[in-house]
């Protein structure tokens, strides 16, 4: 073999790597990204329990954390196929019948397209409703103290200890 011919292919070969790195990171990032808006979703049904003081869950369909978990596992799949995908080109080029194939990209595009799509819902939809009567625990005597004026208020602090 002749020394362009070699160094022909050790540089598509590091192309065929630089590919796999990059679908490896948008795995990465895919994965991440997906247990963010889970774990941000468990944060803000939290957030709504303490601040109504009602446990509400979420039975929804579209919820960020079933959201978040097809992220993950979305990112977990396109790992599996850029591997298969770095192998299959590895073996093209030493064979030198590299056969460029398109579908792959157009299955990734609209997978991730379904899944922003998916998450408008999530981004719009608010769950937390505004308490018209606060609870009975501590937080709903403070609640009612704050809407008296203030100079009840200020009489009322002074008679009870917190």
């Amino acid at each position: 073999m002749d020394k362009q011919r070699k160094i022909d292919r050790q540089r598509e070969h590091q192309a065929n790597e630089r590919t796999f790195l990059a679908w490896l990171r948008t795995s990465i990032a895919l994965i991440g990204f997906g247990f963010a808006l889970a774990r941000f979703g468990l944060f803000l049904q939290q957030l709504q329990t303490a601040v109504t003081g009602q446990n509400s869950t979420s039975h929804s369909f579209i919820s960020s954390q079933s959201l978040g978990i097809s992220l993950v596992v979305a990112g977990i799949v396109l790992i599996a196929f850029a591997a298969w995908r770095y192998n299959q080109v590895f073996w093209q080029i030493e064979r030198s019948d590299y056969q460029a194939n398109r579908l792959f990209v157009w299955i990734t595009a609209g997978l991730v397209m379904i899944l922003g799509v998916l998450s408008i819902p999530v981004l719009l939809w608010r769950q937390l409703p505004v308490p018209h009567t606060p609870s009975s625990s501590k937080s709903g005597k403070v609640y009612r103290q704050l809407k008296q004026p203030a100079a009840s208020f200020a009489q009322t602090v002074k008679h009870q200890n917190f």
